[in-house]
């Protein structure tokens, strides 16, 4: 029997885990400080909750639950796994209307599934790490979001990430002037989305597989792949004043906000960015770093998605950083900070005799209670060499050891492991001798 986990899932050691939780820990601390409440749904949802939201083509990629029973056989599903967390999102606020503020803001940190054909950086289990505003349509929401992210991406170490950012109105407005007929901008929408993945020669040749012609894919793609200051917008403006709506005030408003935030500077107008799913309404957002093909943080304006769970409009925004795709750039660029990855506990207890057992427990026992992590070595330490492996394993910074003597001294020897040095302290001492030789203060802990 395989021991491998399925195709584009994965396990995470203990090492794995302490990068991922690392990295949650900062997502959860900004988010709390802009004001986001934490929010938790269920994995599985009803599969009319998911379907018609996200588009035909990503609708397929969808994990359903075949109906349980006598049902099985026939294929029919009736529930599925949760594709983003935007959907339940908005089911919960029309389901909750009564107990949330007018203005909602929530965080969410949870896993979702998506069938995709596995590559650097993209799984088929994987979490995101979800901000959302509920009830207003002020640019000041977006502008907030864009700094909050940003700050998260600083505050983690990243410096070369760009922030891209379109209007679905304006996509609208120049796909009408190519023309292109408005019942298939969803298939533009959805080709030049792939961008990143097929180049802008396999988007040409995508959309002549769907039927467009040389003129049509021409002004489509004479946008593709460029890049704009803010300034820009007052050069294209005057082109579209018959144009009616095409949002591109909006975006000189989002601008001009959140140039007074640490995300001003990483701003630019791409106006093909399109984020292929199908609830956007209005402003669309990327996070784009260096090395890795794709976007480690999307989100947008969705003010009509709610509505269809609570028959009423219900304006909305989001954004949502991939926690594997921020994991992935900073292990390879070595961005975890030496607490993270060096060392696994504080100290390892051993006792070198069953007599010495009790007092082991209790030297492990104060250790902890001084905010120290141990281990307490579970056998007697007849052979040390296997307690030096041991530690080894471990990453632990000092050994404290309890024999017969020390029972008999009320002492402990501790060893440090870097300047294989000891020295025997009393065990009423033991937790601050530690804290001192780790530069820790004792004012917390003891």
């Amino acid at each position: 029997m395989s021991t491998q986990p399925a195709r584009g899932m994965r396990d995470f050691l203990p090492e794995d885990v302490r990068r991922r939780e690392y990295v949650v820990d900062v997502i959860r601390k900004v988010y709390d400080r802009y004001g986001f409440e934490p929010l938790e749904t269920p994995a599985v949802e009803n599969i009319d909750t998911l379907l018609g939201q996200y588009g035909e083509e990503n609708s397929k990629l969808i994990y359903k639950i075949l109906k349980r029973g006598e049902h099985e056989a026939s294929g029919e599903a009736d529930l599925a796994l949760r594709y983003d967390l935007t959907v339940p999102l908005a089911r919960v606020v029309a389901q909750y209307q009564s107990k949330l503020p007018r203005l909602f803001k929530r965080y969410q940190i949870q896993p979702v599934w998506r069938a995709d054909r596995p590559a650097r950086g993209r799984y088929r289990e994987f979490y995101q790490c979800d901000i959302d505003s509920i009830g207003s349509t002020s640019p000041v929401v977006e502008a907030e979001q864009l700094a909050a992210v940003s700050e998260i991406l600083t505050t983690l170490g990243f410096d070369d990430f760009i922030i891209r950012i379109n209007h679905r109105k304006f996509i609208a407005a120049w796909l009408n002037q190519v023309p292109v007929p408005a019942d298939r901008h969803g298939d533009v929408l959805i080709t030049i989305d792939k961008v990143d993945k097929i180049g802008k020669d396999g988007v040409a040749k995508e959309l002549g597989e769907k039927g467009f012609s040389e003129a049509q894919i021409t002004g489509i793609a004479v946008w593709i792949g460029a890049q704009h200051p803010s300034s820009w917008l007052d050069t294209i403006a005057p082109g579209f004043v018959a144009a009616g709506d095409t949002g591109l005030e909006n975006l000189a408003q989002i601008l001009r906000l959140a140039a007074h935030t640490g995300a001003g500077d990483k701003l630019r107008i791409d106006p093909s960015l399109a984020r292929g799913l199908g609830y956007y309404t209005g402003t669309i957002m990327e996070i784009n770093v260096k090395d890795l093909p794709g976007s480690i943080a999307g989100g947008g304006r969705y003010d009509n998605l709610i509505g269809t769970f609570a028959g009423t409009e219900i304006p909305a925004c989001g954004f949502s950083l991939g926690l594997e795709r921020l994991l992935v750039v900073m292990q390879e660029r070595a961005m975890f900070p030496p607490q993270v990855e060096q060392s696994s506990v504080d100290v390892v207890v051993a006792a070198l005799d069953e007599r010495a057992q009790g007092l082991a427990m209790e030297t492990a026992s104060g250790l902890r209670r001084a905010g120290l992590r141990v281990d307490l070595y579970p056998d007697v330490a007849r052979k040390m060499d296997k307690v030096f492996k041991h530690v080894d394993q471990r990453r632990a910074r000092f050994i404290a050891i309890v024999g017969e003597d020390e029972v008999a001294a009320a002492t402990v020897t501790v060893r440090n492991v870097a300047t294989k040095t000891k020295q025997t302290i009393s065990k009423a001492d033991v937790a601050s001798y530690v804290m001192l030789e780790l530069g820790v203060s004792t004012d917390k802990g003891l």
